[in-house]
C-alpha cells in the first residue's frame, strides 16, 4: 500500500499534466443544470429526458474496466451514478479521464439521463470536466476515521462519510428552528444582546478574559445569552424577548459540558415561574415530536416520556433523602464528610459549591421528566425569594439524570438584589472564580423598575440527551489543542 506522501506525489503529477494540456484543475465554474437531489426528484418524469444536462460532485466510488467506468457522483444533496463510456465520449477523452481522476476529485459531467441495465438511475456522460483536483485520499469507504481526535480534527472527512452524523446535524439545525417558531408564535420578539461584557451576569461559571485595546479596558466574554440586558428591556417596555446564541465558560469538558456552546433565553412580563414551567413542557415535546417524531427517548440508563406528567421534586428534600443530610442545618464540614462518604470529589469549599456538588450527585438517579424546585437562596441570586424566605421561584427541568435548562420569578427588587450580588462579591473575593460578578448598572436599572418577569434558559444539551450523543460530539467543529 502506498503512503500519503506517495499518493500525493502521483496526484501531483496529473495536476500538471492537466495544466500541461492547458486544462485549469481549480476552474471558478464549471456545467452544472441540477444539483444532483433536483435530478433526481424530476427523473421520472424529466420531460427533456433526451436533452443533455450537466451535475457535478466529488468522485466517490470508480469501478469498472476497459471501455466503460461507473461513477459515483456526491454534491452534498445526493449521489447518482455517472457511466463514462468510451464510445461516448471518445477515446481521447477517455483516456484522459483514467489517468487523471481519482476517488476525491470534483468533477461535472454532461450526458443524458437514462438507466443503466441494472435499472439505477444515471448520467451518460458525453463530456467532463474537472472541477478540483484532490491531492490527499479520502479516507477508506468502509471505515472511514475511526480514531476520535482524528475525526474531530478532520471534521470535514467525517462529516462526508459518517450519514448519522450528518443527519444530526441537520436535526440540530431544525432543534433551534423549531424553538424559533415556537417563540415567534407566541408573540417572543428575537433580539441580540452585547457578548463582550464588562462584567458577567445571569450564571454562575469562571469566564473567558480578553482585553479592549480601543477602551484600554478588561473584558469578559459572556456566560449567559444576555440575561441582564434582556431584562433591561423588560423595564424598556418589551414584554417578551429572547435570545439564541453563543455563550462560553472557561470550564472542563465532559459529554455534557463545552467552553462554547449555543443557548437560547426567554424574558416575559408579568409571567411568573409557573408561568414557565407550563411553557416550557409545551415546547420540549415540540421539540420531541417535530424533530424525533417521538416523546419517548433513552439516554444512557434512563428512560424517559416527555408526554409524561412532569413530577415537581424539592431541592431540599430529595437531596435529605438520597444523602441524609439537611442542608438547611448541615455545616460545611458535614457535607464535605459525607461527600467523601460517597466517593464524590468536591473543588469548591463554601456552603454554596458543596450544595451544588450535593445535588449534582443526587441528580443523576432521576430520569424525569421533573421540574426541580424549591432551590434554597444560597444558589440562586437571581431569582424572587418564596414567602418562606429561605427558598426562590426557580425551576429547572430534568430529564436522563441532568438540567436541561433553568428559570425562575425573576428577582426585581433592587435592595434585595444588591444584597445579594455583595453576598456572591464576598464569594469571588474568598476565592469562588463560579461566584457572579455585581452589576452595579443593573440594580440602578431595578430602582427604576421592572415588571414581574419570567425568564428561563436552555441549550444544546437538551438536543444531546434526545439524540442520546455526547454534547461535543454533536458539535459542527469541536475545539482542538493545536498539532
Amino acid at each position: 500500500m502506498s503512503s500519503i506522501e506517495e499518493i500525493r506525489e502521483v496526484r501531483l503529477k496529473k495536476l500538471e499534466k492537466l495544466k500541461s494540456l492547458g486544462l485549469d484543475p481549480y476552474p471558478a465554474s464549471v456545467p452544472r443544470d441540477f444539483s444532483i437531489k433536483d435530478l433526481k426528484d424530476r427523473f421520472g418524469g424529466y420531460k427533456d429526458a433526451g436533452k443533455d444536462i450537466s451535475v457535478a460532485g466529488r468522485v466517490m466510488t470508480i469501478r469498472g474496466q476497459g471501455a466503460i467506468l461507473f461513477v459515483v457522483l456526491f454534491d452534498g444533496t445526493e449521489r447518482i451514478q455517472a457511466i463514462i463510456k468510451k464510445d461516448l465520449l471518445g477515446e481521447e477523452v477517455f483516456m484522459l479521464f483514467t489517468e487523471v481522476v481519482d476517488i476525491g476529485d470534483f468533477i461535472s459531467v454532461t450526458g443524458k439521463v437514462g438507466e443503466s441495465q441494472s435499472g439505477e438511475q444515471s448520467v451518460f456522460a458525453e463530456k467532463w470536466t474537472m472541477a478540483t483536483k484532490s491531492l490527499l485520499p479520502l479516507p477508506e469507504k468502509w471505515h472511514g476515521l475511526t480514531d476520535t481526535e482524528e475525526r474531530y480534527r478532520k471534521r470535514y472527512l467525517d462529516l462526508l462519510n459518517n450519514q448519522e452524523l450528518r443527519d444530526l446535524l441537520v436535526k440540530k439545525a431544525k432543534f433551534w428552528d423549531v424553538t424559533r417558531d415556537f417563540f415567534k408564535a407566541k408573540g417572543f420578539l428575537e433580539v441580540e444582546t452585547p457578548t463582550l461584557e464588562v462584567t458577567t451576569g445571569g450564571a454562575e461559571a469562571r469566564p473567558f478574559k480578553t482585553h479592549h485595546n480601543d477602551f484600554d479596558i478588561d473584558l469578559f466574554l459572556r456566560i449567559s445569552v444576555g440575561e441582564l440586558w434582556q431584562k433591561r428591556l423588560m423595564a424598556a417596555g418589551f414584554s417578551k424577548t429572547f435570545e439564541i446564541g453563543k455563550v462560553y465558560r472557561n470550564e472542563g469538558t465532559s459529554p455534557e459540558h463545552l467552553q462554547e456552546f449555543t443557548n437560547l433565553e426567554f424574558y416575559w412580563s408579568f409571567a411568573d415561574f409557573k408561568d414557565g414551567m407550563k411553557l416550557v413542557s409545551e415546547l420540549y415535546i415540540k421539540i420531541a415530536e417535530e424533530i424525533f417524531g417521538t416523546t419517548k427517548f433513552t439516554y444512557k440508563e434512563h428512560s424517559f416520556d416527555l408526554n409524561d406528567e412532569w413530577r415537581e421534586v424539592d431541592y431540599v428534600e430529595e437531596i435529605k433523602k438520597q444523602t441524609n443530610i439537611d442542608i438547611n442545618i448541615a455545616t460545611e464540614s458535614d457535607m464535605k464528610v459525607r461527600l467523601e462518604e460517597l466517593g464524590v470529589k468536591y473543588e469548591g469549599q463554601n456552603k454554596e459549591r458543596l450544595t451544588d456538588t450535593l445535588w449534582k450527585y443526587c441528580r443523576k438517579n432521576i430520569s424525569g421528566p421533573a421540574f426541580l424546585v424549591n432551590h434554597p437562596v444560597l444558589i440562586a441570586p437571581l431569582a424572587k425569594l418564596k414567602e418562606d424566605g429561605k427558598t426562590v421561584q426557580m425551576f429547572q427541568p430534568l430529564i436522563a439524570g441532568s438540567e436541561v435548562g433553568r428559570g425562575y420569578s425573576e428577582l426585581n427588587d433592587p435592595i434585595d438584589q444588591a444584597r445579594r450580588f455583595e453576598e456572591q462579591k464576598k464569594l469571588l473575593e474568598a476565592g469562588d472564580e463560579e461566584a457572579m460578578m455585581s452589576d452595579n448598572e443593573f440594580v440602578e436599572m431595578l430602582e427604576y423598575g421592572m415588571p414581574p418577569t419570567c425568564g428561563f434558559g436552555f441549550g444544546e444539551r437538551l438536543f444531546a440527551i434526545l439524540a442520546d450523543k455526547p454534547l461535543r460530539e454533536l458539535q459542527t467543529f469541536p475545539l482542538m489543542r493545536p498539532k
